[in-house]
């Protein structure tokens, strides 16, 4: 037998020796070495307790100032789409009127007849209120309406001419009805059910008094001298259905219940309402809501605005409200720096930001945008007030209340753009003129007795329309659709 080299490590049985695997003493030795990994890491260190390591503070972030930038302006002037096309909302007479006819012979006229103006337009009083040139000629065959003459030209025409009621078979009170119901909120097929009519009747009515309140509107409202403006918008959900753009699945996933902005601008002194349109929520649309405020308001007036933290109203305000004004240098040498459109001097605009969490109102700041905060102060301080859109906000829940279409949870929703337009048409005229307002009411110098045994009337109500100067009574509904807007403003009459 060999001789075998006597180790500590090796083991004897009897004339065996055995020697033990190597795999366990490699495993051993891995076991050893993450026990004091382990203890290295984990087992406290006393010098680092009592010693703790001092950290070098990092730089402080640096945070955007929270005061207002001024103003820059701007290199090019913003466009605005009305203002490129130059259309006037206002058409001008061909020329200067003519002569006043006045007749000297005959029984004196019991009709009177200047609020009409004759329509033929090879007439050369055509289009002209007030000229004497207007006969009544009685209600030949029995019918409701008088006809009228025009002395110059011999012609003949109804006194409803270029009204709603021209051609119409059905009574003047039935359609001043249905008008006034669309007016006060209720829908076009319940209107429908409660006259016992067709609805598509109902829609037809609706669509020419719509087309002749905008004439009416846009004939009253100008000259204006205001001296603040509150500006706003809400959706409204519309069911845009549309045949043969679209598949009905489509239109179900896409059109069904899509919402559309209400943009709207009010007087908050006289309650008029300027403009009310339908569009979405971008600049295009606040450009033409401030272009239709331009064409309202008379030259050189340049109101306060008041508004919601909406972006686009900046630069549509700038657009209509600025100048170009030349930069001074900062440097003797070198190109003189270019024009930028600015805001006038005289401009002023507030703003009213909201802070909502979890549709809750949670902060209200106020910020000024353009102007001093005394200046703002002092435009409204004639009113007591502060910044605020409170009248705005007013008109927006007069809105959801009287036109059908704009209720929250409705099944009323117009189809489209156009029919929720020619709601809100009427609801303008119907605001300005029809409705009188009890914030605008006047007491009377003296009680007028009433017939019977009621109490005397101590104030005289009050409309938008009479508390701007533009009328001095309350228009009745069936007054307003009976009313022949002429072709182009009139000059007064003295």
């Amino acid at each position: 037998m060999n001789a075998v080299k006597w180790s500590p490590f090796n083991t004897v049985k009897g004339d065996i020796i055995v020697v033990p695997n190597l795999w366990f003493y490699q495993l051993l030795l891995v076991t050893l070495v993450l026990i004091c990994l382990l203890m290295h890491v984990w087992w406290p260190d006393p010098s680092r307790v009592a010693c703790p390591r001092t950290f070098k503070p990092e730089k402080p972030r640096r945070t955007r100032s929270k005061d207002s930038k001024p103003f820059t302006g701007y290199i090019h002037k913003p466009l605005c789409e009305a203002c490129e096309q130059a259309t006037d909302m206002r058409p001008k007479a061909p020329g200067s009127p003519p002569p006043v006819m006045r007749f000297t012979r005959g029984r004196r006229r019991s009709v009177h007849t200047s609020s009409h103006f004759c329509p033929a337009p090879d007439c050369s009083y055509h289009g002209w209120l007030g000229r004497g040139n207007i006969r009544a000629n009685g209600q030949p065959g029995g019918q409701p309406w008088r006809q009228l003459q025009c002395v110059s030209c011999q012609g003949y025409f109804l006194a409803t001419h270029g009204t709603i009621f021209a051609g119409k078979r059905s009574s003047v009170e039935l359609i001043v009805r249905v008008i006034a119901c669309l007016a006060e909120g209720l829908g076009i097929r319940g209107t429908a059910r409660v006259f016992a009519i067709d609805p598509n009747t109902v829609l037809s009515w609706l669509v020419q008094a719509s087309e002749q309140l905008k004439a009416f509107s846009t004939y009253f409202l100008h000259e204006l001298h205001l001296n603040q403006i509150q500006l706003d918008e809400l959706y409204a959900v519309l069911s845009a259905v549309r045949d043969g753009e679209v598949s009905e699945a489509e239109a179900i996933e896409r059109l069904s219940r899509s919402p559309r902005w209400v943009w709207t601008a009010i007087d908050p002194e006289t309650k008029l309402l300027l403009s009310v349109q339908v569009g979405d929520r971008t600049l295009a649309m606040a450009q033409a809501v401030l272009h239709q405020i331009t064409q309202l308001l008379a030259p050189g007036c340049v109101p306060l605005f008041l508004r919601d933290g909406c972006a686009h109203y900046l630069t549509a305000i700038v657009t209509h409200f600025g100048h170009w004004m030349q930069p001074p240098r900062r440097q003797a040498r070198g190109a003189a720096p270019k024009p930028r459109w600015m805001p006038l001097p005289a401009l002023l605009d507030a703003q009213v930001v909201k802070q909502m969490r979890r549709r809750r109102l949670v902060a209200v700041k106020h910020r000024i945008v353009f102007g001093t905060q005394a200046a703002v102060a002092q435009v409204l301080a004639s009113c007591g007030w502060q910044i605020n859109t409170a009248f705005v906000e007013r008109l927006n829940l007069s809105l959801r209340q009287r036109v059908a279409a704009m209720r929250r949870r409705s099944a009323t929703s117009c189809k489209g753009e156009d029919g929720l337009g020619q709601h809100l048409v009427l609801f303008q005229v119907y605001h300005n003129f029809v409705l009188p307002h009890t914030s605008l009411r006047e007491a009377l110098a003296e009680p007028i007795p009433t017939n019977g045994r009621g109490s005397a009337k101590v104030w005289r109500p009050c409309t938008p329309a009479m508390a701007a100067g533009l009328t001095d009574h309350v228009w009745s509904l069936q007054e307003v659709l009976l009313y022949r807007i002429p072709p182009w403003p009139q000059p007064q009459t003295v």
